[in-house]
């Protein structure tokens, strides 16, 4: 199906979709019909973190996705979780609300309580495990490079630098480091099956050779050091420009303005509950002031503030002597703080040098605007990622040419969201879905779906193509069960997608497999607006 104007549908290069071979990692090889098609068929996670673990000081998060020295380097807990976790105050408040309680910090070979899917500092995305997402159906990963430099600031325990610019580089090096891994283990370089793309025909190409095409991306709060004090921005349009550019040389290619707090470029949706207070304490901490929400009027808002957040006592005192966390006007809420000149002078960046736009996380007031800005350029590169813009938004995301990727919701969840959307997709004339997971990303993955008449999923099972049987997925000493541990980590997200065809049928699977292709179009044609407005 067509996705927009025949005006603006680029062309598809025909490829012959190559089958793929079995490995271990709970995935034998099963024939299936040799398919030759005029597009890409698989599914595309737009937004998730391989290598957040060296952001934020880089002692935050516990595990790497890989070693040098092997899993059993990658897969330990921190040094600070010993002996028995009573200290991760940080890993026990996201993941039970409270500072207090413990967990066994050993990782390999056992691994009794992580990766889980409601563990937010360990590491649930080894590469052997993105390996097995990849042979269920997994055909293009958006990897964004995160760092936040209050949040580093924040945690009392450090090995790299707050610099953000500093964090996004040191990552863009691991993923080439990972890529350089997987390919020693294949045989040479360019052999592996993990590849780093840079434009939206590599990505056919990759993908042809049945390779993961992974882009990157960045989110972070204040990128090239575009934080502001009092509301004084600390950075310049020469600036931005030159950062860009950087960026664009390490391969980036999709990317954020803002993020959690306010910067000089745009003001941000606010989170809510008790991570919305922490979050407010850290705006409050890079900017000087706490968030500045208005009761809204229209249609749009930024996510409740709600009353009485609570911080854990490890935050609250950072609050300054007889400051305590603002009481807002009654919801719903909008952040009176927009794009700025500097956030549209960075979009215009963006656009100019084909790169993707992401909606998410900015205020209402800001994607209004950026939205005016793309839609007066006729630019189709904008994506939100992870369903953190205002839904009334989505009618001129798929309208421009964009694309909408769901966040990685429990199943019945997310089956509930995708029907909801159905009617604006076939109004839009969009074909294909697909998925944000934020593995690694201060988010839960997919729990485990209440037993019910529907399901649950039986092992072994076929992938959507029909070319892998999964089994259950063993690492080390364990084994995991996506009915009792839901998505416990990336290798799990196949089943996953199974227990959606159980509730959905195949027809969610049938959307979700055009999302790559999905995604391919929407990339080739934002590169292509920029070629066609200068008369290349």
């Amino acid at each position: 199906m067509c996705r927009r104007s025949a005006a603006r549908t680029l062309a598809v290069v025909l490829l012959l979709a190559a089958s793929l071979v079995s490995g271990s990692t709970g995935a034998t090889a099963q024939a299936g019909p040799a398919q030759a098609a005029a597009e890409v068929r698989g599914f595309v996670d737009a937004h998730s973190h391989l290598f957040s673990y060296e952001a934020f000081g880089g002692r935050l998060m516990c595990g790497r996705p890989f070693d040098p020295d092997g899993i059993e380097e990658a897969l330990k807990d921190c040094a600070d979780h010993h002996p028995n976790g009573e200290l991760a105050w940080f890993e026990n408040f996201t993941r039970t609300g409270s500072p207090t309680g413990t967990h066994d910090p050993v990782g390999w070979p056992t691994f009794a309580d992580w990766p889980a899917h409601d563990s937010l500092t360990h590491q649930q995305a080894h590469y052997t495990w993105v390996e097995r997402a990849w042979r269920g159906g997994l055909r293009i990963m958006v990897n964004h490079l995160v760092a936040n430099r209050q949040l580093c600031a924040i945690y009392p325990l450090r090995r790299n630098s707050c610099d953000e610019m500093d964090t996004l580089r040191l990552q863009a090096q691991r993923a080439r480091e990972l890529q350089e891994h997987i390919d020693a283990e294949h045989g040479g370089p360019g052999l592996g099956w993990f590849r780093i793309v840079h434009d939206a025909a590599e990505a056919r190409r990759t993908v042809a050779a049945g390779k993961l095409a992974v882009v990157l991306g960045v989110e972070a709060s204040e990128p090239f050091g575009c934080r502001q004090t009092f509301g004084i921005p600390h950075c310049t349009r020469a600036q931005i420009d030159r950062g860009l550019d950087e960026l664009y040389e390490l391969g980036v290619r999709s990317m954020y303005v803002c993020h959690k707090y306010d910067n000089a470029l745009c003001g941000v949706r606010f989170d809510s509950g008790t991570q919305g207070a922490i979050v407010n304490l850290g705006n409050l901490l890079s900017t000087g002031s706490f968030w500045q929400a208005r009761t809204c009027t229209g249609a749009e808002h930024d996510n409740p503030i709600e009353p009485g957040g609570v911080l854990p006592d490890q935050l609250a005192g950072l609050l300054p002597p007889g400051v305590s966390l603002p009481l807002y006007p009654p919801a719903p809420h909008c952040n009176t703080r927009g794009l700025s000149g500097l956030g549209e002078h960075m979009v215009q960046g963006l656009m100019r040098r084909g790169m993707l736009v992401e909606i998410d996380h900015m205020s209402v007031k800001a994607a209004d605007r950026t939205l005016d800005l793309l839609e007066a350029a006729d630019y189709p590169g904008v994506i939100s990622s992870h369903s953190w813009a205002d839904p009334g938004y989505f009618g001129r995301i798929y309208a421009l040419g964009g694309m909408i990727t769901q966040y990685g919701h429990d199943s019945e969840h997310f089956v509930a969201e995708w029907r909801r959307t159905e009617p604006l997709r076939q109004a839009h004339q969009v074909a294909g879905y697909g998925y944000g997971l934020d593995v690694n990303g201060m988010g839960r993955l997919p729990g485990p779906r209440a037993p019910g008449a529907v399901g649950p999923v039986t092992y072994p099972f076929t992938s959507f193509d029909g070319s892998v049987r999964l089994d259950r997925q063993r690492t080390g000493e364990r084994v995991w069960d996506v009915n009792t541990d839901g998505v416990a980590h990336y290798g799990l997200v196949p089943d996953w997608i199974e227990d959606m065809r159980l509730l959905a049928g195949p027809e969610i699977v049938q959307d979700l497999a055009a999302g790559a292709e999905s995604y391919l179009r929407t990339w080739e044609a934002a590169a292509h607006r920029p070629a066609v407005a200068s008369g290349r």
